[in-house]
């Protein structure tokens, strides 16, 4: 393993902490195949060993760092790590710089009332999410090694504790800007940005149009990761400042969920009692993100510069997502008509509350002409209502001229048979409680593959049952 630890040099930017190990750990999960990318070769123990606080590899400095974050609109002035800590950047065998972050590592000095520790439940649902996004082809940290632990860890109730190695090419934050921008500490600004630049994008320069391009790097990042998770049904939960990468990444899985039958208005974090972050708001809350980082680098980058790149996230978002719904429909050319097909689609979804994975992965069965396949009109309680939009849909599809097994090859590409539905994620935490792995590795082999068909997974690509419909989830962790 070879590691180039230049953040922890940054003092300013936070603190050594040793990691407190986590009593009689056992490793539960490890990404080999992403290990060998990163090239770490370590033995199963020296792995337990690593993620539960009792070994450091050669090199590693430990580092929690400290950042700012305007949560749910409210600003704090001081987060930080408070439970994770950079073990060290590791230099891939090709030349990649990435992360090593480890969550649930214990106290650190920005833990506040917290005990800096996780448990099973959270970090399992990390793993598996994030890994998840990963193969959707949607840009994330990774998951690189999961362990649990007999101590205790107290939330609504006792849990097990856990640790969960992440994996990265760079964990800084929208937050980590705001935090020296209103701490007064500006003067860190640049070096943040120049060591963006040096670790990611080398091609800017590093100067006050450099930085101007990084921003504007930034918010194309963010617009396209975002269309990608409405794309996918995808709820992040927690959008705050400090939940926000500068590389366009998903970032912090904690209350998140996919969609099940259509909602736009879908909150998936129970403790978010006004929406902020429903679905249909969250590329609204990317721009409005995306000033405050704005403000955080204006003394910097030109203001001409600043507005520039954020007029442009609209128009980046929208083209992304215009691009991948036509995509999802089977539609490769564009048709002035298009906005109102999409709209007329999601308004009876809405109204009937149809599966959003099992709708577009069923669709691909509708022919220009012909009757609606028996798989998509099971998902309808009323196939009347749709009759007019599928005929204009078949309409749509006789004017492309596509040949159908193209078109099916197509769209089976883009749209996911199998998604991680809370109620799968919940099935395998709670089976992973009672030292039983198997749901947890099944959901990741048929995970890794959310295209193909695996029929021998067929009733994990079923709607959620009723029962799991309305589950949302806390932000306890």
């Amino acid at each position: 393993m070879r590691l180039d630890n230049q953040y922890a040099q940054f003092s300013w930017a936070g603190s050594v902490v040793q990691p407190s190990p986590l009593l009689s750990p056992t490793l539960l999960l490890l990404n080999a195949e992403l290990a060998e990318e990163l090239g770490i070769e370590l033995s199963q123990e020296q792995w337990r060993d690593l993620v539960s606080g009792h070994w450091l590899a050669e090199g590693m400095v430990p580092f929690a760092q400290v950042y700012a974050g305007h949560q749910f609109g409210g600003f704090s002035p001081q987060l930080g790590d408070g439970r994770a800590l950079l073990l060290g950047e590791v230099i891939t065998p090709n030349g990649q710089r990435w992360d090593l972050n480890l969550k649930g590592g214990g106290k650190t000095p920005y833990s506040r009332f917290g005990d800096g520790r996780a448990v099973l439940r959270s970090s399992l649902r990390e793993y598996l999410a994030s890994e998840a996004l990963y193969h959707l082809g949607i840009a994330t940290t990774r998951a690189l090694a999961l362990v649990t632990s007999k101590q205790p860890v107290y939330r609504e109730e006792v849990e097990a504790g856990a640790a969960v190695l992440r994996a990265a090419p760079s964990h800084l934050r929208f937050g980590h800007f705001e935090y020296f921008y209103y701490s007064g500490k500006s003067e860190h600004i640049p070096t943040l940005l120049d060591y963006l630049i040096d670790t990611q994008w080398p091609d800017l320069t590093k100067d006050a149009a450099g930085y101007g391009n990084l921003f504007a790097r930034v918010v194309e990042k963010t617009a396209d990761v975002i269309a990608q998770w409405q794309l996918v049904g995808f709820c992040h939960g927690v959008l705050n400042t400090d939940n926000m990468s500068m590389l366009g990444l998903t970032l912090d899985y904690g209350p998140y969920g996919f969609l099940d039958a259509y909602d736009p208005h879908h909150i998936c974090n129970h403790s978010d009692s006004g929406g902020r972050y429903a679905y249909d708001q969250q590329p609204a809350v990317g721009y409005w993100n995306l000033q405050r980082l704005a403000q955080s680098l204006s003394g910097f980058v030109e203001m001409d510069a600043l507005q520039t790149a954020l007029g442009k996230y609209e128009r980046q978002l929208m083209s992304a997502y215009s691009e991948g719904m036509r995509q999802k429909l089977g539609l490769t050319a564009w048709e002035d008509a298009d906005p109102a097909l999409f709209r007329d689609m999601f308004n009876l979804m809405a109204t009937h509350k149809v599966d959003y994975t099992c709708w577009f992965r069923r669709l691909a069965g509708v022919s220009a002409s012909g009757e609606i396949p028996a798989d998509l009109a099971a998902l309808l309680a009323n196939a009347e209502s749709f009759s007019s939009w599928f005929e204009q849909y078949q309409a749509r599809l006789s004017r492309e001229g596509t040949a159908q097994a193209e078109r099916v090859r197509l769209m089976n590409s883009v749209n996911p048979k199998y998604i991680l539905r809370n109620h799968l994620a919940q099935q395998a935490i709670t089976m992973a409680e009672q030292g039983d792995l198997s749901e947890a590795d099944t959901l990741l082999m048929l995970l890794a593959r959310p295209f193909d068909e695996q029929p021998e997974f067929e009733a994990y690509a079923e709607p959620a049952p009723a029962w799991a419909c309305d589950l949302s989830i806390s932000c306890s962790s």
